[in-house]
């Protein structure tokens, strides 16, 4: 008798949901520059308390002779056994404002399965929009804030942030499926590509994370704490700072590259690049937001969205 498992579960526990929140989706996959996706996870999973809704399936979804699981061997057995994890979760900002949460692995399988069930979540809880990041290596300076092409049907976001609008065919992911769905579908969508410096896709890049995380606050209104991803940018760039300046062959390459973007960027584009330190909130400012939010009510947390099994 052949088994087939379910595409997803729903968690029996889970919380209530109130609708009309926006989805974020975080995606891995076929490219990650500077890590932007992966860090973004894991600093939303660390940070902003998801409770998981839908757990969707491996069996089904993953591939896992091309991307295994990790395992701990210590010293004479196995421990730590970390599968893949792909999730819809209810989670909050650091104002404590709600928002679903998609993140996880891009599914090597069933494509079109998947973006039915994801569409039919967001129709279920009525989501408010949808928003989904990724990133890809080009030849930009690490001395200039961090670019975006800007996707999708709000118009204005893409007026104000998109720096690069390419016409040109590229390899899909299945969060372009998920955006074109959506759009066909009627939803408010915004798609940022982060632009990070070629020489840096290979890192953990922390300027792009904070660039991810910037761009879902550009969307959504949602706010976010980067003290600690701001720190380690620091030393990062002191990092690569020094490299460059140890180097003739990457301080004329540099140099080039910062030529050619600031001449495309005087002439080019009006947009602008999403990551501004002094636009970036401290600690103290959103403790100050926080303390106004809660004196105007917070969020309904006995409103229930529709469930699905």
């Amino acid at each position: 008798m052949s088994w087939t498992p379910p595409l997803y579960v729903s968690v029996d526990d889970a919380p209530a949901v109130p609708t009309g929140l926006p989805l974020v989706i975080l995606l891995t996959g076929f490219t990650d520059a500077g890590s932007a996706v992966s860090q973004s996870i894991g600093y939303l999973r660390d940070e902003a308390s998801p409770t998981v809704l839908l757990r969707f399936e491996n069996d089904v979804l993953l591939d896992y002779r091309a991307r295994r699981p990790q395992i701990t061997f210590d010293a004479d057995h196995l421990t730590d056994y970390r599968p893949a994890r792909l999730e819809l979760s209810l989670a909050y900002d650091a104002l404590s404002r709600p928002f679903l949460l998609l993140a996880g692995y891009e599914p090597d399988f069933a494509w079109e399965a998947f973006a039915n069930a994801v569409l039919g979540a967001a129709t279920a809880f009525a989501v408010s929009s949808v928003t989904w990041v990724h990133a890809i290596g080009m030849p930009v300076p690490h001395t200039r804030p961090l670019g975006t092409t800007v996707s999708g049907n709000r118009s204005a976001l893409a007026e104000a942030h998109s720096v690069w609008k390419p016409h040109t065919t590229v390899p899909a992911t299945v969060g372009h499926l998920l955006e074109y769905r959506f759009v066909a579908s009627g939803h408010s969508v915004a798609g940022f590509v982060l632009l990070v410096p070629h020489y840096l896709s290979d890192t953990e890049y922390p300027a792009s994370a904070i660039t991810a995380l910037d761009s879902i606050t550009a969307a959504t209104g949602l706010v976010f704490a980067v003290d600690d991803l701001r720190e380690q940018n620091e030393d990062f760039l002191s990092k690569v700072g020094e490299q460059v300046s140890a180097s003739d062959e990457l301080t004329t390459m540099l140099t080039g590259l910062e030529e050619r973007y600031d001449a495309y960027m005087a002439g080019a584009t009006l947009a602008t690049p999403l990551l501004h330190e002094a636009d970036l909130p401290s600690a103290d400012e959103i403790a100050a937001e926080l303390e106004r939010f809660l004196a105007n009510g917070s969020h309904d947390d006995d409103q229930r969205g529709p469930s699905f099994g």
